[in-house]
């Protein structure tokens, strides 16, 4: 497993949906997804004790969404407020200094990006990472092809630097290669892939 970095003064940590539904035995399975949480864990220890901020984001959607194929979106039903689908993982480990962001809340929010995700007083990500002079990130979770690589892409649109870190994210694959087409992409655009 990659050992996480010293973290220095201006470094944060995302941690991107690690949340039932993404894992085997949820509504949208990602393959091995649960393997991330000790990643995920190993690294938000290593960030809560040099007192770097740690985000949370969560998809944490309506029943009714044109996000799922019954109303028009790409995806069977996944993470629906206050199912047990919408949880993070039971293996997740949060230091209590986490922030939790929210995502895809409106029935015709079709976010994938945790820089749409909102705290619970309504700010959003890159608001909070300038309150805490966050100037770069470490980011992982579910899925690289999606909800990484958007947030990945979106962090260095904000001028954020960003690191991702391979062992701690796993793809959907709807097409065999698109994990690794999303990791390439964020390379290009600018991100560094932390083996």
């Amino acid at each position: 497993m990659t050992t996480p970095p010293s973290f220095q003064v201006g470094d944060g940590l995302l941690l991107v949906d690690p949340q039932n539904d993404f894992c085997p035995g949820g509504s949208l399975p990602v393959a091995n997804g649960d393997a991330v949480m000790p990643v995920l864990n190993a690294w938000a220890e290593a960030a809560h004790g040099a007192g770097a901020a740690i985000f949370v984001s969560r998809d944490w959607h309506p029943g009714r969404t044109t996000h799922f194929k019954e109303w028009g979106g790409l995806w069977p039903p996944h993470c629906v407020i206050d199912t047990r689908g919408a949880e993070f993982h039971p293996a997740l480990r949060l230091p209590p200094a986490a922030v939790v962001i929210s995502k895809g809340m409106g029935e015709t929010e079709d976010a994938y990006s945790a820089f749409q995700a909102r705290d619970d007083s309504g700010v959003l990500l890159a608001a909070l990472l300038h309150q805490r002079n966050v100037r770069h990130l470490y980011v992982m979770g579910l899925a690289t092809d999606y909800c990484v690589k958007a947030s990945t892409l979106d962090g260095l649109s904000a001028a954020f630097g960003v690191t991702v870190v391979a062992q701690g994210v796993r793809a959907v694959n709807l097409q065999p290669e698109d994990g690794d087409h999303a990791l390439a992409a964020m390379r290009a655009a600018g991100a560094h892939v932390n083996d």
